[in-house]
């Protein structure tokens, strides 16, 4: 499986996990220029989620958390920005980040409102 399969099948299943806690997908893979794309955008509730996910076909190369960097976070945050900027109705937004791994079988962690 590609580098590029297997984020889209980590994408997929992040969306249908989210779904099933009552997120609403807003966006998907909305991108504010060359370097700052954001995976996911859902609503929980009355609160904008900007969602990063992270998928890993095994624990071999490490665990899909660990594949967020400052520099990634710092991206996050400007796509955060430009988003709240043309969307000024949100006043309450948080980032959280999703983990994905497909084998041995398939694992899904959530951490809501990440901070680096």
């Amino acid at each position: 499986m590609s580098n590029i399969s297997t984020g889209k099948k980590g994408e997929e299943l992040a969306r249908a996990y989210l779904e099933k806690l009552g997120y609403k997908i807003i966006e998907c893979n909305k991108r504010f220029s060359r370097f700052c794309e954001i995976d996911i955008i859902a609503l929980d509730k009355n609160t904008l989620v900007f969602v990063e996910v992270k998928t890993r076909t095994t624990e071999i190369c490490g665990m899909p958390f660990e594949a967020i960097t400052k520099g990634k976070y710092n991206n996050i945050k400007k796509g955060l920005f430009f988003y709240l900027q043309e969307h000024p109705v949100y006043k309450k937004f948080r980032i959280d980040a999703v983990s994905v791994l497909l084998k041995p079988e398939i694992k899904i962690e959530h951490l809501k409102n990440v901070s680096l």
